[in-house]
């Protein structure tokens, strides 16, 4: 493999040569096999690390939180391995990430392996450094739309789908469930009737319970009375009813749901609600950073006061 210079990393990376530098001396970030004296050269995997560290830095993480997920976090499978593992699971590559950093190529190789412990192991480490939502969208979004595609365009790869979401499904309800939650009145997530996409509201619930957000996840397919219900006897700060189809968007429950004091905000989400016309107070969340700090700016700010009878 090529060996690269300092000043053809940075180029890489977009960050300064003295930056390289310095992750190498105060981090353990830098060539494996440097010889004091010696410029420095990069191989492929010092890259890979780097990669990961810059990435978990753009996304929040402390120098020292990012050098330790750049060193712990498993690389890709080398290619020896590698092509004896495409040979056990019938030449079956991975879906191409040519955007994606390593995080997500080496998640996509567990998923396609259907290894359901490696595709846990790397989602709670990439939590662990950056959080439940750099991982979603440095890691699990990318290899998800990437399997779409691949299912689009050969009708393969359903099989990858189903356990890299279940294993989303699993690792990320489990940070929900063991995170705690400082806010007093609870935020409804629900998908709507007709609607089985359960992932979304999943992976909103984690995110929302590292910001501190008590959450009441009513899972997919909501019947319209149990969310009515729902709704009169928790007194939510905030509601979010999630649409995957336009089939399933109903604006008119959007005008139909019980008023409570103190009142709560009305989110939407999910490509279903695209085009369908709500009302000026309604509001659609299109990725997961804009639902998160809206609906934890609503969750966290005051109360209200309830009217004096």
């Amino acid at each position: 493999m090529p060996q690269l210079s300092v000043a053809a990393v940075a180029r890489k990376l977009g960050i300064a040569p003295a930056t390289l530098r310095t992750w190498d001396r105060r981090y353990g970030i830098g060539p494996a096999h440097h010889a004091p004296g010696k410029h420095r050269r990069y191989s492929a995997d010092d890259v890979a690390r780097l990669e990961l560290m810059r990435d978990a830095l753009l996304h929040g993480a402390t120098p020292a939180a990012a050098a330790s997920y750049a060193l712990n976090t498993p690389l890709p499978i080398p290619d020896a391995a590698e092509t004896t593992l495409q040979t056990r699971r019938g030449d079956r590559s991975e879906p191409p990430l040519p955007d994606a950093g390593w995080h997500a190529r080496g998640l996509a190789r567990a998923a396609t392996a259907l290894d359901a412990d490696a595709v846990r192991r790397l989602l709670d480490e990439s939590i662990t450094a950056v959080g439940a939502q750099a991982t979603w969208d440095l890691a699990v979004r990318p290899v998800l739309v990437a399997i779409a595609q691949r299912w689009a365009d050969t009708g393969t790869g359903i099989e990858i789908e189903h356990l890299l979401s279940n294993c989303v499904t699993g690792v990320f309800s489990a940070l929900a469930a063991a995170t705690p939650t400082t806010t007093s009145r609870p935020v409804l997530l629900a998908g709507m009737a007709g609607d089985q996409h359960q992932l979304p509201l999943v992976v909103l619930s984690a995110t929302l319970a590292q910001r501190g957000v008590t959450c009441r996840s009513l899972g997919p397919d909501l019947p319209a009375d149990a969310l009515v219900a729902a709704i009169r006897r928790t007194a939510p700060a905030a509601l979010l009813l999630w649409s995957q189809l336009s089939d399933t968007a109903d604006p008119d429950l959007l005008t139909s749901l019980p008023r409570t004091r103190p009142g709560f905000r009305i989110f939407i989400g999910g490509p279903g609600w695209a085009g369908v016309p709500t009302g000026p107070r309604i509001v659609w969340l299109s990725a997961l950073q804009e639902a998160t700090d809206a609906i934890t700016a609503v969750a966290s700010a005051p109360a209200p006061p309830r009217p004096v009878p």
